[in-house]
């Protein structure tokens, strides 16, 4: 009813102020606050104007409205539509204009260009020299080159030709610089370009960039002063120091994937240098007085001490890759590195009874295949983990350096087993385990993962198995399992009732475009009358959120379905580009309303995934499916039943019952009640 209403709209009065507008009409949940407002046009019209001003006061305001409006992504179209990004780029490029002014253009950009309407490739030269010129000066705000930094960061994977005008232009000790200041935001913005160049350039690229960064001493820096800072580390930091260490291993890959070429003399040299480290002594009788034949049977003779399967042609044990050449580079590391540790384990299986010696060289090849493989080397690095080994930035050569204490212990281990050649695969898998427990307690330092690793000997490990198997183990008898099918209903409500709240405590997730791993968080929640789901965008850092701060709500009864991995839309949509494993596996969404809209989660792990989907099948009536589950319940029907056969300990179950007897023939011994009341 209002004159000239198509210059009004209405806009959410709080959480992020978004436009309503025919597409998102249908999202209004009761309860909102909306306010009258000037329609996304005439707004956009007006800062537009205002950019323009003469006034500084004016311009700087409009800005700074602009960067705010910018979020929204009705307003980003209209202000586009008008060449607004124009204004912007001659702002920057005529660089006349700094401090405030300047901070809220680039925020304004930085917002504009996140709704995808325009290419990163469309960007003059001008604009992106003016953006590396605040990365590179040294008088420039703090805030001004954090948000450079972002800018750069969003524009190097979009192209390769971006990549590499960034990489020409702010050199790496430029970021270096950067990393060692001592505002933290600044040092993650840093830090996230870097990554973002890391990650989109090639091998050779790459493994020239982690030279540099080595000789610059990056993993002193990074062990030192953010690992071991006073401040705890944040989220995103985590995953940039797990991207860089993924990266960082993955330069084996080459190696690891590449056989031995028999016919190169390099790598036969690399071989030989391996029988004269351990045999040197012996082999120091003059050649010429053997003849070839001899001479040839020696070398076979030692290459079988040194563990070779195919000890007349050492090289065919090598041919399988992985791991390849990168078991014969840790074979040689550990010969030059340690060749003390070297020769004792060589002479001392030289002079175990042949059944009873553990192979160097097959042991090796195995070892070397184990730690690519819990290490994750030649896998793809995922956009959301961040479990990285602070130890692995506590040492140079850190692959290298593990090998050398993981290949003692397979001999202390095949020792401690009194392993003979077939329990080989037995002993390695001990070993495997050992690794990985004692990896999980996240060492520090190698040398503590080389007291722990040693401490967790072959008797330490049967005890864990046997600790492990008597949790998992129940007494098999028929009546034990039939009251645990009575138990179990009562259990599964004690689970439902578990996961209902942990829902209402509410869980933060992040939202992860396609693009690359955003910083924004929303917090989701459950009513405790189980009724509604309450949502909304919050701020990193924030706690625990109350209901009534979240500004979006759907109605369990409005809910349809529960999507999970491959079936949810946020995941079709990312298809198109390298699918990531980890991202499937926490994805899930609610279709809600006669419309079926959708409600898109990625767990922040796997444990919250299972909580949220069981949680969700709860409150639509169905199982609950997660592995959680089972386990859960696994755990609790153990406990139940140990309590309830407490008093049966010792005591063997017959599987049948016993027989009743008989009736007495007589029922003469039951009390008469009847005589004592009178």
């Amino acid at each position: 009813s209002l004159p000239n209403a198509e210059r009004y709209a209405l806009q959410y009065a709080d959480g992020r102020q978004t436009y309503i507008t025919e597409s998102n009409r249908r999202d209004i949940k009761n309860g909102s606050i909306l306010r009258l407002t000037t329609s996304p046009d005439q707004e956009a019209e007006h800062l537009y104007m205002g950019i323009q001003s003469k006034n500084v006061d004016v311009k700087t305001d409009s800005l700074k409205k602009l960067a705010s409006l910018s979020q929204d992504v009705t307003f980003a179209q209209e202000y586009i539509s008008r060449n607004g990004l124009k204004q912007i780029y001659s702002i920057v490029e005529e660089g006349n204009d700094t401090g405030e002014m300047l901070a809220h253009t680039l925020k304004a950009f930085t917002e504009l260009m996140e709704h995808d309407f325009v290419s990163w490739e469309n960007l003059s030269t001008v604009f992106i020299k003016k953006i590396v010129s605040y990365v590179n000066m040294n008088a420039v705000d703090a805030s001004i080159q954090q948000l450079s930094l972002s800018i750069l960061e969003n524009m190097v994977p979009t192209s390769h030709l971006l990549f590499e005008l960034v990489k020409k232009e702010v050199t790496l000790d430029r970021l270096l610089t950067h990393l060692q200041a001592t505002n933290a935001e600044l040092q993650l913005k840093a830090m996230a370009l870097l990554i973002a160049l890391l990650l989109s350039a090639t091998n050779a690229e790459r493994r020239d960039m982690m030279d540099y960064l080595r000789e610059k001493n990056l993993r002193q820096f990074i062990h030192k002063n953010i690992i071991h800072s006073s401040e705890p580390l944040g989220d995103e930091m985590a995953h940039y120091l797990y991207v860089l260490q993924s990266v960082s291993l993955n330069l084996c890959e080459h190696r690891m994937k590449t056989s031995m070429d028999p016919y190169s003399q390099e790598q036969r040299d690399l071989l030989q240098s391996l029988r004269q480290t351990a045999f040197e002594s012996e082999s120091e009788v003059p050649t010429g007085s053997f003849s070839t034949e001899r001479r040839r049977s020696l070398c076979a003779k030692e290459f079988r001490k040194l563990g070779f399967m195919n000890n007349s042609n050492p090289a065919e044990d090598l041919r399988r890759a992985p791991p390849g050449l990168l078991a014969l580079d840790n074979m040689v590391y550990f010969s030059r590195n340690t060749p003390n540790a070297y020769s004792r384990f060589i002479l001392e299986n030289s002079s175990r009874e042949d059944k009873h010696e553990c192979p160097f060289a097959r042991s090796c090849i195995q070892l070397t295949l184990i730690l690519c493989e819990i290490l994750h080397i030649g896998e793809p690095c995922s956009e959301t983990a961040q479990a990285f080994y602070p130890m692995f930035f506590g040492q140079d050569h850190f692959f290298e350096e593990l090998f050398c204490i993981c290949i003692q212990l397979v001999n202390k281990t095949w020792k401690e087993m009194r392993a003979t050649q077939e329990d080989f695969d037995k002993v390695m898998q001990v070993v495997r385990e050992q690794i990985t427990r004692t990896l999980s307690l996240k060492p520090t330092s190698l040398e503590l993962f080389k007291t722990r690793v040693n401490a967790l000997n072959y008797s330490e490990i049967l005890k864990l198995r046997q600790t492990e198997r008597l949790h998992q183990e129940e007494t098999l008898a028929a009546p034990v399992l039939e009251l645990r099918e009575k138990l179990k209903p009562e259990l599964l409500e004690l689970i439902r009732q578990q996961r209902l709240l942990h829902l209402c405590e509410g869980t933060l997730f992040r939202k992860i475009s396609s693009r690359r791993r955003q910083d924004k968080l929303w917090y989701c929640r459950l009513s405790p009358n189980h009724k509604v789901l309450h949502y909304g965008d919050v701020e990193e850092g924030v706690p625990s959120l109350p209901i009534e701060s979240l500004p979006e709500k759907i109605p369990v009864a409005d809910m349809k379905m529960l999507l999970v991995g491959k079936e949810c839309p946020h995941t079709k949509e990312k298809s198109s580009g390298k699918q990531n494993k980890d991202v499937l596996e926490l994805a899930f969404s609610i279709v809600y309303d006669v419309e079926e809209y959708c409600l898109n989660f990625i767990a922040p792990t796997r444990y919250e995934f299972c909580l949220w989907t069981d949680g969700l099948n709860v409150l639509l009536g169905k199982e609950m499916t997660s592995e959680r589950t089972q386990t859960d319940l696994d755990v609790l029907l153990s406990m139940e039943l140990k309590l309830r056969l407490l008093d049966l300990e010792n005591i063997n179950i017959p599987d049948k019952p016993p027989p009743v007897p008989k009736p007495p023939s007589n029922l003469n011994f039951c009390y008469d009640f009847s005589h004592a009341e009178q």
